[in-house]
């Protein structure tokens, strides 16, 4: 009897030991988690949005923008987009190219129908506000799994949605932020809150995603953004309407000339 109980213990350690040498660290699981948002969200080639954008201060004051964005899926490499004003007549005609990167800088270019020429976004200055937006250029980039590093900090809940919280550090040199804190939805592997922390480690701001519909019966999009800043108590809302995927558009609709095309 006492021969079969050491048995069982000697087992039951040796179970326990095998379990700590397999199980994930923090880092490996946000890691992990990280992947499967990029994985389910690929193959969707070229997507056309339509964006209406509200601007609000802390009084409340509000100005409206209207926006058309195409993005073009890259593979190897992050995606290129290009966002075009509409309106109100002072942007009209305004346009901004950005070409995301997995390690190297993302390159970006601004068109400015007043200046009537491109402005290219040095690295250094890509953390300031997009046109008045409380979204910086950068936040503007597609998600690539190797611009940051991650941990898995905890389960949370989110709007009532069972999410993973995962930290991700910044490796672009340039970056506004020292960290951010992404709630994943633990079902649909879809971000659905992100906190962002200034350089001085500081809660910066505050977007949530909203309102998800499936496109494709695979891919989700928020049809709300809403980006709150908490130093300076301003507001952005972007409502996305008709989305359309696998439109055709190719490299040359994100080339520069596709810029000075604007003019």
């Amino acid at each position: 009897m006492k021969l079969l109980k050491k048995i069982l213990i000697a087992s039951v350690i040796t179970v326990c030991m095998m379990q700590t040498s397999y199980a994930l660290s923090p880092e490996e699981r946000g890691l992990q988690i990280a992947e499967k948002v990029e994985a389910r969200d690929s193959g969707w080639q070229d997507m056309l949005v339509n964006i209406k954008m509200f601007l609000r201060n802390k009084q409340g004051d509000q100005s409206t923008r209207d926006i058309q964005q195409k993005v073009l899926e890259v593979s190897g490499d992050g995606d290129k987009s290009l966002t075009v004003f509409n309106k109100p007549r002072d942007l009209k005609g305004t346009a901004f190219l950005s070409f995301s990167h997995i390690v190297d800088p993302d390159d970006q270019w601004l068109y400015m129908p007043a200046l009537k020429r491109v402005k290219r976004i040095s690295s250094s200055n890509k953390s300031g506000p997009f046109m008045g937006s409380q979204f910086a250029y950068e936040d503007l980039a597609s998600f690539e799994v190797g611009k940051y590093n991650y941990k898995y900090l905890r389960d949370d809940t989110t709007g009532g949605i069972v999410s993973y919280v995962i930290e991700n550090i910044p490796l672009y040199e340039f970056s506004g932020y020292t960290r951010q804190l992404v709630w994943v939805d633990k079902v649909r592997y879809i971000p659905l809150k992100i906190q962002y922390y200034d350089r001085k480690n500081e809660l910066l701001k505050t977007v949530r995603f909203i309102g998800y519909k499936q496109y494709l019966g695979r891919y989700w999009r928020a049809n709300k953004q809403l980006m709150v800043n908490h130093q300076n108590g301003k507001t952005t809302e972007l409502l996305l309407t008709d989305y359309q995927f696998k439109t055709g558009l190719g490299t040359r609709n994100f080339d520069k000339n596709s810029l000075k095309r604007m003019r």
